[in-house]
């Protein structure tokens, strides 16, 4: 089975979801090999509805955005501008989709592997990190997206107990001021500002 990290070839299932997040509607379109098809996972969930909106700022990269809920709701909850980044091509092709379902704009979709492809800087920069790409692909998303912020900017992330959250937060605290927005079911919601 492909992982959604990666773009191996899956037969295609597209499904439509819907979900509600602090009052919105939204509506996404799914696929196989991409991160939570069935829906929006509780983690992403518990970041997108912890996250102090008035803090994200007018800028916003939505690193690993999968078929691009992250990156659409922020946009439609904040009005910010917004550039979403994966390196798997079908979240991609997802997510250009999933803008026009969800009626956005200010949104610009590349790909990226990591930071490869980023040349600017960002207020804030969202992620739920890839656990199952591994240690590497992770920390390099979280301990360089400091070279990627704003000197006032914030990262912004959700990660689970049981996937070593204690040891990366004892990380991040070595790079970082690191704040637990939220804690809840074994997640983690944490706001990173240096």
């Amino acid at each position: 089975m492909g992982q959604y990290f990666t773009n191996e070839k899956l037969p295609s299932n597209v499904n439509k979801i819907n979900c509600i997040v602090r009052n919105n509607k939204f509506i996404f379109l799914t696929d196989n090999g991409v991160f939570s098809k069935e829906g929006l996972d509780f983690g992403s969930r518990l970041l997108l509805e912890s996250i102090p909106l008035v803090e994200v700022g007018a800028k916003v990269l939505d690193m690993g955005c999968g078929y691009g809920a992250f990156g659409i709701i922020i946009q439609k909850l904040t009005n910010a501008s917004v550039d979403m980044v994966d390196v798997n091509l079908r979240a991609i092709h997802l997510a250009k989709r999933n803008i026009k379902e969800n009626g956005c704009s200010n949104i610009l979709v590349f790909e990226s592997n990591c930071y490869s492809n980023i040349t600017q800087k960002y207020n804030t920069i969202i992620t739920n990190p890839p656990i199952r790409a591994g240690k590497k692909i992770v920390y390099e998303i979280l301990m360089n997206a400091k070279k990627y912020l704003e000197v006032d900017g914030n990262l912004f992330l959700v990660i689970r107990k049981e996937q070593g959250a204690k040891s990366i937060i004892s990380d991040l605290k070595k790079e970082y001021n690191v704040e637990i927005l939220e804690k809840e079911k074994g997640f983690f919601v944490l706001k990173c500002t240096f």
